[in-house]
């Protein structure tokens, strides 16, 4: 495979500008381009950065368990700075409504939804009507909304992390589109894209109830238990639609129960998520969704600490 090649399908896991790519690898455009183009090769330390991160994108990267347990540490080192993190996301304004905008945008672009980040803004904070986009997306906007409003309210309560709370987050969250909001599904589902063999209509209840009752457990990593809980939950695939969205409504649960910030997946990094996930899910090999959230978690921080990024 050559560089191209490689540059193509990086490209296209990570969700970056071929721009964004180049300042990535600490290049200029032309230089970049030049690569591109096949016009020239990368000198050897470019080449193998763009070898490590091809490996990376494609699952095959093997994540070395003192960099994880590193990325693990700095996550608990900044979480414990802030003493309730879900109170202080409530108390200010400002902070609570980049997390809803955040989750809510990106977890219904990755299933799909056309809605820019202003779009879902505009629905949201608003409540604008946009005539050219589908009421249905709209309305998924406002309902994963009132879905994260739920849960805020249902962890600050101190409340279980239970099947009462997923039933409940996704009667909300499919109110108004689907007939069986609220309820698991009566019906077999196949994932698209992958094979992967979800568990049978019959066993859903029984199943989802023992990944809830993981969910619920104490633990010191609950990084590796989230990343457990999610790509379990999701082969289990218990609802008709919004599996996805439920699922990192209950990563986030146990996140925000443990006074760790919500972890922000990124519509780009969709496929890169997916990759990561079927390799837990097949392999039982949680170091790279675990490594992956870990950023998403760390995503979630600059926003609790009001860093700006650009």
């Amino acid at each position: 495979m050559n560089t191209r090649q490689k540059l193509e399908i990086i490209q296209k896991m990570l969700g970056l500008t071929q721009t964004k790519l180049a300042d990535r690898f600490g290049v200029s455009f032309a230089a970049f381009n030049s690569w591109w183009t096949g016009k020239s090769e990368p000198r050897a330390k470019a080449q193998t950065a763009i070898d490590e991160l091809y490996l990376e994108v494609t699952g095959q990267k093997v994540i070395p368990a003192d960099q994880l347990i590193g990325k693990k540490h700095a996550i608990e080192k900044k979480s414990g700075e802030h003493k309730n993190v879900l109170q202080e996301i409530l108390n200010n304004p400002d902070i609570r409504d980049q997390f809803i905008l955040k989750l809510t945008y990106h977890s219904n672009s990755i299933e799909g939804s056309t809605l820019t980040e202003s779009d879902t803004a505009a629905v949201i904070f608003d409540n604008t009507a946009l005539p050219n986009k589908s009421l249905t997306e709209q309305l998924e906007a406002k309902n994963h909304q009132t879905a994260l409003n739920h849960l805020f309210d249902h962890i600050l309560k101190k409340e279980k992390i239970d099947e009462n709370l997923i039933l409940k987050l996704h009667g909300i969250l499919m109110n108004g589109i689907r007939p069986d909001a609220g309820s698991y599904r009566n019906h077999g589902v196949r994932i698209t894209g992958v094979n992967l063999t979800t568990a049978n209509h019959m066993s859903v209840r029984k199943l989802t109830g023992e990944v809830l009752t993981r969910a619920a457990e104490k633990t010191k990593d609950i990084v590796g238990l989230s990343a457990q809980v999610h790509a379990k939950f999701e082969q289990i695939h218990p609802f008709s639609d919004g599996n996805g969205r439920i699922g990192r409504l209950l990563m986030n649960a146990m996140l925000l129960k443990a006074n760790i910030a919500p972890a922000i997946i990124h519509q780009e990094q969709k496929q890169l998520y997916y990759t990561y996930l079927y390799n837990a899910q097949a392999k039982e090999d949680y170091s790279q969704l675990e490594d992956f959230f870990c950023e998403a978690i760390m995503e979630g921080l600059t926003i609790l600490e009001r860093v700006d990024k650009r």
